[in-house]
């Protein structure tokens, strides 16, 4: 295991660490093997990817584009602060507002795509419990199912069963996935539908997407390199988690109306 983190963190995938199975996917509903595939990148490791020069040397302020979608006010100071520093390395980006459950997908100019409702972790936080990703799932509490919060240099993979998920967080067994169904009892698919974000806790921690979402937005901006997935935190501050600050104030402007057009994803 530790010979396989090694080689993954460096950015070039061998043939040796692809043949090594993860231990299991903490999020599953049953035990399963993750391998991560061999994509090309040209991103760093969680925590270490650099914000443009161009941007910080410019005075003019960078807002996100939401159009006719409603955002919160965290999840649009968030991808405000993205766009006026290029913190996503001109690639298309994935924002996870975990306090209202819904994830958003941006091109690399943030401008909005699309964005669906999302189920997450059970338990309320902002962290992974240490080593939780090499744990069979029986033995982890209902207190210790948490979708961390940071960003995170995702990458596709797949289980054992042969299904393509994003690593989220490699080490804390966390991906995104499309909505999983095989325990009924659970009722998945109508806490996605249903208004309200009260009944959107139910994984063990990875984040479950609407399937033709995860087709049509999330699948194909991993099919070919990495790309960079932003969970909100529910807890500590954006400041905290990212370093984020008030584009507008920043600036001394005002934040841009919405725009009136429709949404890539909904034309």
């Amino acid at each position: 295991m530790t010979t396989s983190h090694q080689k993954r963190s460096s950015g070039n995938l061998s043939e040796e660490a692809l043949s090594i199975g993860r231990a299991l996917l903490v999020c599953a509903a049953f035990t399963a093997v993750a391998i991560p595939l061999a994509i090309s990148t040209t991103l760093s490791t969680p925590g270490s990817l650099p914000a443009t020069t161009d941007a910080a040397a410019t005075p003019v302020a960078r807002f996100a584009e939401f159009g006719a979608e409603k955002p919160s006010t965290e999840a649009q100071y968030l991808a405000n602060w993205i766009a006026d520093t290029r913190d996503n390395a001109n690639v298309d980006f994935v924002i996870v507002d975990k306090k209202f459950a819904r994830v958003f997908v941006f091109d690399a100019d943030a401008r909005l795509r699309s964005s669906a409702p999302v189920l997450l972790g059970s338990a309320r936080g902002d962290d992974s419990v240490p080593g939780i990703g090499t744990r069979p799932i029986p033995d982890v509490r209902p207190e210790e199912r948490t979708t961390p919060a940071g960003r995170f240099i995702a990458e596709r993979g797949r289980n054992t069963l042969g299904e393509d998920v994003v690593w989220v967080d490699y080490e804390a067994a966390v991906s995104m996935h499309r909505v999983r169904t095989v325990n009924p009892k659970e009722r998945r698919l109508e806490r996605l539908a249903s208004p309200t974000v009260t009944d959107n806790r139910i994984s063990y921690g990875c984040i479950n997407v609407p399937v033709g979402f995860y087709d049509t937005y999330i699948r194909p901006i991993f099919a070919n390199h990495r790309a960079v997935v932003y969970v909100m935190p529910e807890i500590k501050s954006l400041q905290q988690v990212f370093g984020a600050y008030d584009v507008a104030a920043k600036h001394g402007v005002s934040i841009p109306k919405p725009s009136t057009l429709q949404l890539w994803g909904n034309k």
